[in-house]
């Protein structure tokens, strides 16, 4: 966040201070360092007396209200009074830091502002400043990176699953922000269930109505679903955030501007899968067309700007379909020319590649055919059957098989000069090997008599490629 305007406009979402003057001042005092100067405002109401933060108890689906001067000076909460001259959901969402709401659609029971709680430095530093505000609670909540809040959703999902089995809910293996970004881009509503798992009415809550099968499918089906421990940090912290206070403890949100939520419902205490069916099909058809407004929405935005690519596209080409003309023309002839020069190195270096080849094989073959005429003539002559001749039969990778004489005086190097000699192998690294027991003649045996190498006074061996 290097440009003023947006350090400006950050700080404003996360402190609710909407005099741009006075955050300006604020910010140049701490030299536009944004966690010193959001710093300076938290730090002072975490030490203001926890009676001004009282609030009235959310009744069994979340609805409350408070004196919104009270509830402003405490933690930067605005709640809508109860008089008939309640601002607009809209204008709510995109102004307040934290609303709760009874909009126009009688089932949006609170807006969370959770600031821009971005995958950086900030992220669980913007949660402290508005969900873990408390008496209890003095300074600042450690940052949490994304990828500890993924590594606790997964321990989660793998948890649940171990304990409730698998008919459940879908809950993603992600953050809550990730969820919350998932849901805005499948145009659904994200369910919430912060688990307790000490509390007595959890297990049978999670067991009987979450893990029923109707309840399951009906999530899976029409909502992004997500889940934490309140043992864990982001569970913990968003049971502050939504101001949790029984358990079991459901919500529904979805995704409203400036990096906010809206708390569409919440449910606490226990109910039965038929309960949870009736408030969750209510919240969906109440919400339905917000969802479906969007998504009409978006894809009319992303038709519009189809269409105005494609209309600047053919205007470009009309534009420029004369001048393209004359430069294909030049480039074409340019084409061809660089073609043909082209052509003509590749067959000249095609040519010396060629010749080159033909030269070196020709002086390896040179070089094989000298090595194995100086190898067989080291050899001498092969001598007579004899106590002291050994009998040698070499067999080769391709089946070949060869047979010799040699004095048992002759060494291991002898019978490498002999195979060396022969044309009936392509291999070029090779040992000799005996069977039964199995011994590798390597280098460390070259200078050994066949006598001493106990190959007297016969012997087979087999050519093995050492590739």
């Amino acid at each position: 966040m290097g440009d003023v305007a947006d350090k400006l406009a950050y700080f404003q979402a996360i402190t609710g201070i909407e005099d741009p003057d006075l955050c300006t001042e604020i910010l140049s005092a701490h030299g536009w360092d944004l966690e010193q100067a959001i710093s300076s405002i938290t730090s002072t109401d975490n030490h203001r007396p926890a009676a001004a933060a009282a609030s009235t108890p959310a009744s069994e689906f979340g609805s409350a209200t408070l004196n919104a001067n009270q509830e402003t000076e405490v933690t930067g909460l605005v709640l809508a009074p109860n008089g008939n001259n309640q601002p607009g959901v809209v204008w709510k969402l995109i102004t307040l830091p934290f609303s709760i709401i009874s909009g126009s659609l009688g089932l949006i029971s609170g807006a969370v502002g959770l600031g821009i709680w971005a995958a950086s430095g900030v992220l669980s530093y913007s949660l402290s400043m508005i969900g873990l505000n408390n008496s209890g609670r003095a300074g600042t909540t450690p940052l949490v990176s994304v990828s500890q809040s993924t590594s606790e959703a997964m321990d989660f999902v793998s948890s649940f699953e171990r304990d409730f089995g698998r008919t459940r809910p879908n809950f993603v293996a992600e953050s809550f922000m990730d969820a919350l970004q998932r849901s805005r881009h499948e145009y659904k509503l994200l369910f919430v269930y912060l688990h307790s798992p000490e509390h007595p009415d959890t297990p049978a809550f999670c067991g009987r109505t979450l893990c029923s099968e109707a309840l399951a499918a009906f999530v899976n089906e029409n909502f992004v679903a997500w889940g934490g421990s309140v043992k864990a940090s982001e569970g913990f912290k968003m049971s502050n955030s939504l101001k949790a206070s029984r358990f079991p403890f459901c919500a529904v949100v979805m995704a409203a501007t400036n990096q906010r939520i809206a708390l569409l419902q919440q449910v606490e205490g226990p109910k039965s899968p038929e309960e949870m069916l009736t408030i969750l099909q209510r919240v969906l058809e109440e919400s339905a067309p917000i969802l479906v407004s969007s998504r009409l929405e978006a894809e009319e935005r992303r038709n519009n700007l189809r269409l105005r690519e494609e209309q600047d596209a053919a205007y470009l080409a009309a534009l420029e379909a004369d001048q393209a003309r004359e430069r294909q023309r030049k480039e074409e002839q340019e084409q061809l020319e660089r073609e043909a020069a082209e052509a003509e190195r590749k067959r000249k270096e095609e040519e010396e590649a060629q010749e080159r080849a033909a030269r070196e094989a020709a002086e390896k073959e040179a070089a094989i055919a000298k090595m194995r005429e100086e190898k067989a003539a080291s050899l001498g002559a092969e001598p007579e059957k004899g106590p002291d001749v050994t009998q040698v039969l070499v067999r080769f990778p391709n089946g070949e098989r060869k047979e010799r004489r040699f004095h048992s005086t002759s060494t291991i190097q002898t019978l490498y000069d002999y195979v060396d000699s022969l044309a009936c192998s392509e291999v070029e690294s090779y040992s000799l090997v005996s069977n039964f027991p199995r011994t590798v003649y390597g280098p460390d045996k070259l200078s050994l008599s066949l006598k001493e190498a106990k190959l007297h006074p016969q012997a087979s061996l087999f050519v093995e490629s050492n590739s």
